[in-house]
């Protein structure tokens, strides 16, 4: 049985991951904890912790986790430059999962995204939207800035601009559309609820307890 341990017990994610590893036989609770509580022996008697928080407590986590040779789930979004620096220095000493997206339909979003890039080639005007609920701090989302890149990839520095919507309590929607002067293609994912996340997040859990040190992705979880 894998022991996770679960920061930001107390937020939508956090409560919701512990929540839904209650139900899978092959996982235990083992700790949660939330913004100025004692965390580092929850850390140390868990295989992997799982992180949905802020920067700064992400940045402090992981490196307890070094310190303590943990694994690593990492979906906290808007890490800076540096910050990404440090999760990169962290994953040569210990096993961590970073990913700006832990839903498994948005990792096939991105894999369908490079293959229409590579197809569609040069003669389309490349736009992405993304709307989320009015709490989300960061803005694009990284799962748009993710979308951007895989085309800026591909396609050799084109410039793909995108609108960020914060209304309501929307879970979360991104679209990218490849516009050119005689058709047009638009692949969508529409979040329904947090769960897929969540679910997301503890199939990682279970993908990277026992993996070497290293850095890996949700591609790398799902074989993408």
């Amino acid at each position: 049985m894998i022991r996770i341990c679960v920061s930001g017990s107390k937020g939508k994610m956090g409560s919701r991951i512990a929540e839904l590893s209650r139900d899978d036989a092959s996982l235990e609770l083992s700790g949660s904890f939330d913004a100025g509580d004692e965390s580092q022996d929850l850390i140390e008697a868990c295989d992997c912790l799982i992180e949905f928080t802020t920067t700064e407590a992400t940045v402090k986590n992981l490196q307890l986790c070094e310190k303590l040779g943990k694994a690593i789930v990492i979906g906290t979004t808007g890490l800076s430059a540096s910050e990404q620096e440090m999760v990169r220095e962290a994953a040569k000493k210990i096993p961590v999962i970073f990913s700006p997206n832990m839903s498994v339909g948005v990792n096939l979003l991105f894999k369908m995204i490079a293959d229409a890039a590579r197809v569609l080639g040069d003669g389309y005007d490349v736009s992405i939207v993304e709307a989320h609920h009015i709490h989300k701090k960061d803005a694009p989302s990284g799962t748009a800035k993710e979308m951007a890149r895989i085309v800026k990839d591909v396609s050799k520095n084109i410039e793909v601009p995108i609108e960020s919507v914060r209304e309501d309590e929307i879970v979360g929607e991104h679209t990218i559309t490849f516009d050119s002067p005689t058709d047009l293609v638009e692949i969508t994912h529409s979040a329904k609820t947090r769960d897929i996340f969540a679910n997301g997040a503890l199939k990682a859990a279970k993908f990277i307890v026992g993996k070497p040190a290293g850095l890996y992705s949700m591609k790398d979880v799902l074989g993408l």
